[in-house]
C-alpha cells in the first residue's frame, strides 16, 4: 500500500477542536450533515495546498484557545504545519504533494478549486475534461460537469499518474448509480497506483463494506465538537461473508442513526409501518430496517454494525411457542445472537412474527402482511413491536 499521508491531526479549526485522521491510499469520511467531513477536507487542503485561500480567523474553533494547529505526518516521516492565530500563520510545506480538491459547491461549473501549473497533471486533466464538456453542452449542465469528473479521473488512471493527494467532497452528486460505481472502481484504481484519494460521501456505492479500515466515521454530538472512528480491519473471513451478503441497500445501514436488523423481506416491508402508527418515520429519523438474508445472518451483521459503531438493535423470532423448547439448534442460534447483540438491545418474538402479527399462512405471506399493516392503528400495534420502534427511536436520537 502507498500513502502520501500517514497521519493528520487538525486542532482548532472550526467544529474540528481535536481530531486525528489516520488515512490510507483510500479513505472515505462518512457522517451525517454537519458532522465535519468538509471541514477536515478543508483543513486538509489548507495545510498541504499552496494555491488554496489561507484559514482566516473565522475559521477558528469557537471553543478553542484562539489558535489552530494543523499538522500532516508524511509518510517519509517529513512533516508539515500551519499554526498559530490567523492572520499571523507559521506555514511548512516542504515537500508537499500535488493536490487536487473537488468540492461539491464547484460541481455544477468549475468542478476543481485551484487552477493546474503542470500540464501533464492530474489537475490539468481534470480542467481539461472540464472544458470539453462544457464546449460540448454549449456551456455545460450538472450532469455534464459531474460526467467532467468522472471522465477527468479517468484520463489520470489512463495516464499513470502517481503522487497526487486527491481530496473530493460528495462525488456521487449527479451521477447515476451505474455511473457512481464506476467511478467508485476508478478511484480505486487511481489510490492503488501511488497515489492518496481521499473523499466525504452519502452513497453506499462509495463504501466498501468488506474494508471498513477505509471508512472514517464522523460524529457530532450534543457537545458540537466532531469525533472520529476509523474501524479495524475485519477478519479475513468476515470480510468475504460481508461482501457477498451486502448490498447497495443494507450497506445503507453505515449510513444511519441507527440499524433495526430482521431476518427477512416480510420484517422489513412491516415495520416501517409499525413506526408510522405510532408516529415516527423511519427516513425522517435515519432509520434503517436492514434485513439480514435470514435469522443465522444476524450476528454477522451485529459485528459490522459493532465495528463501524453503528447503533443497532436485532428483531428474530424465537421459533417456539411459550411454554416450548426452541430446537437444540435455535437455541445455541438464539443464545449466539444474545451474546453478540447484548439481550437489552434484543426483541425476541414469540413464537415467531407470524403469531406476533396474526398471520396465518406461509403463503404470499409478505403481500399479506403488507396489506394488513398498511392501515395500522397505534392500539394495534403488538407490544413486542411496540417496543422495537420504542428502542429503535431512542438509539437514534441518542447520537
Amino acid at each position: 500500500m502507498t500513502v502520501l499521508f500517514t497521519q493528520v491531526r487538525v486542532r482548532g479549526f472550526r467544529s474540528l477542536v481535536d481530531v486525528t485522521l489516520r488515512p490510507g491510499e483510500l479513505t472515505a469520511l462518512v457522517g451525517e450533515a454537519r458532522s465535519g467531513k468538509s471541514n477536515l477536507l478543508a483543513a486538509i487542503r489548507a495545510l498541504v495546498d499552496p494555491g488554496s485561500p489561507a484559514p482566516a480567523a473565522t475559521d477558528l474553533s469557537v471553543e478553542g484557545d484562539g489558535r489552530m494547529h494543523l499538522e500532516g505526518v508524511l509518510a517519509d516521516g517529513g512533516r508539515l504545519r500551519v499554526a498559530g492565530t490567523p492572520p499571523g500563520l507559521d506555514v511548512r510545506r516542504d515537500g508537499t504533494p500535488p493536490v487536487v480538491f473537488l468540492p461539491a459547491g464547484l460541481r455544477s461549473g468549475r468542478v476543481m478549486a485551484g487552477r493546474p501549473r503542470e500540464p501533464r497533471s492530474a489537475p490539468a486533466r481534470i480542467a481539461a475534461a472540464v472544458r470539453e464538456a462544457a464546449s460540448n453542452t454549449h456551456g455545460g449542465s450538472d450532469a455534464a460537469f459531474a460526467g467532467a469528473l468522472v471522465g477527468g479521473i479517468e484520463s489520470c488512471v489512463e495516464a499513470g499518474v502517481t503522487g497526487t493527494l486527491v481530496l473530493i467532497e460528495e462525488p456521487e452528486l449527479f451521477l447515476r448509480p451505474h455511473t457512481q460505481r464506476y467511478l467508485y472502481r476508478l478511484l480505486r484504481e487511481l489510490a492503488s497506483a501511488g497515489n492518496q484519494v481521499l473523499y466525504s460521501t452519502h452513497a453506499p456505492a462509495f463504501l466498501n463494506v468488506a474494508r471498513v479500515e477505509e471508512f472514517a466515521l464522523l460524529r457530532r454530538p450534543a457537545d458540537g465538537r466532531t469525533k472520529i472512528r476509523q474501524p479495524a480491519p475485519l477478519d479475513p473471513t468476515e470480510a468475504f461473508r460481508v461482501m457477498s451478503e451486502f448490498d447497495a441497500e443494507r450497506g445503507e445501514l453505515f449510513l444511519s442513526r441507527a440499524a433495526v436488523l430482521v431476518e427477512g423481506r416480510t420484517e422489513q416491508l412491516v415495520l416501517p409501518f409499525v413506526f408510522l402508527a405510532l408516529g415516527h418515520d423511519v427516513d425522517r429519523e435515519a432509520i434503517s430496517v436492514v434485513e439480514c438474508g435470514g435469522k443465522s445472518n444476524i450476528p454477522l451483521f451485529v459485528e459490522v454494525c459493532r465495528a463501524v459503531g453503528v447503533p443497532h438493535l436485532v428483531v428474530h423470532d424465537r421459533d417456539a411457542p411459550a411454554g416450548a423448547r426452541p430446537s437444540t439448534a435455535e437455541r445455541a442460534l438464539n443464545a449466539l445472537i444474545a451474546r453478540t447483540a447484548g439481550r437489552e438491545r434484543t426483541v425476541v418474538l414469540e413464537p415467531d412474527f407470524e403469531g406476533v402479527a396474526g398471520l396465518r399462512g406461509n403463503r404470499h405471506k409478505p403481500e399479506r402482511a403488507w396489506t394488513r399493516f398498511r392501515s395500522l392503528t397505534p392500539d394495534a400495534v403488538p407490544a413486542p413491536l411496540r417496543r422495537v420502534v420504542e428502542l429503535a427511536v431512542s438509539l437514534a436520537r441518542a447520537g
